[in-house]
């Protein structure tokens, strides 16, 4: 599977691209992994940037990374494109590492990292909940804040805020689990939490000649609700289907086949899609099919944001 924005390569079976560094980590650590894209100001150029956090049993991890030539890179071709980038390993006992602060160069322009992580919450989680900041200084202006200790970050860094705020252009996570798989992100690009659990089970059906077969089936929940309820798995396991989220609407895919269909360690795609409810939806939408480019905004009413989760299955 491929993870691009082009959708249609996406809903093909096989293995994680080999130029997909979030995937390839999950596979050959099982990490949970959260991976965010943004758009933002630094070094005088529109450019992507990638914060990706990872988590196993004994370390906490946190990668940036920017891309050189943003002005005429999206998410299709991005991977291939140059990167300047920073790592930090949380670990328990060096608790140093969980604040301070590096330095990279882009196009020989200085790009500064401040984090403090000290009482960061991470709920069991790679991505922290509350108590913490992460600030990306360019140009003497924060263009990317996250967190919520904002005053700490501004008073550390010494730098103003800058006038155009990032923003958050997808979202990758990678969750493991045998028949459940819980995740808690955004499906929007500034909107709350949500929990999204995704359920798969077999039920006993009874053949024509009396013969009882196995039916798999799949349920996804937003917030405990039950959103889509997808019966015979093994003839459906691609689709699409319109949700509605707090009067949103949001566009949900899934390629289960690897779940299915390839033995060991397997993982299934789901894309959630957020649109505007002033447009009407079809479950075979071709403009929202292409649409995934990066941009702020789609000609169909799609946001720019999308969330790629992909759910590891465990044997």
């Amino acid at each position: 599977m491929q993870d691009t924005f082009s959708i249609p390569s996406c809903f093909t079976p096989g293995e994680p691209t080999a130029d997909d560094p979030t995937s390839i980590a999950a596979t050959r650590s099982g990490r949970s992994i959260v991976a965010s894209v943004y758009r933002t100001m630094i070094a005088g150029h529109c450019r992507l940037i990638t914060v990706t956090w990872c988590r196993d049993v004994r370390v906490h991890g946190l990668s940036i990374s920017v891309v050189e030539d943003s002005d005429n890179v999206d998410e299709t071709n991005m991977i291939s494109s140059k990167r300047h980038s920073c790592k930090v390993e949380l670990r328990p006992w060096c608790f140093w590492r969980k604040h301070g602060w590096k330095r990279f160069h882009v196009e020989g322009k200085p790009v500064d990292v401040f984090w403090d992580l000290k009482s960061a919450k991470f709920s069991g989680e790679p991505e922290p909940r509350s108590d913490y900041y992460v600030a990306v200084v360019s140009d003497d202006e924060v263009v990317l804040l996250l967190g919520d200790l904002n005053k700490e970050a501004y008073r550390r860094t010494g730098s103003r805020p800058a006038a155009i705020d990032a923003t958050l252009v997808s979202r990758k996570e990678h969750v493991f689990g045998k028949k459940r798989f819980v995740a808690r992100s955004i499906l929007s690009e500034k909107g709350k939490l949500h929990e999204i659990l995704i359920e798969c089970s077999n039920r006993s059906s009874s053949s024509s000649i009396g013969r009882s077969n196995m039916d798999p089936e799949m349920v996804i929940k937003v917030d405990a609700h039950v959103a889509i309820h997808v019966r015979h798995l093994q003839w459906k396991f691609r689709g699409n289907q319109s949700i509605t989220v707090n009067k949103a609407r949001v566009e949900v895919y899934w390629d289960v086949h690897d779940w299915l269909f390839s033995p060991g360690l397997t993982h299934a795609l789901f894309i959630f899609k957020p649109r505007s409810l002033l447009h009407s939806s079809t479950s075979s939408s071709p403009s929202l099919m292409s649409s995934f480019d990066g941009k702020d905004s789609d000609a169909d009413g799609s946001s720019g944001f999308c969330l790629f989760l992909y759910a590891w299955k465990l044997e």
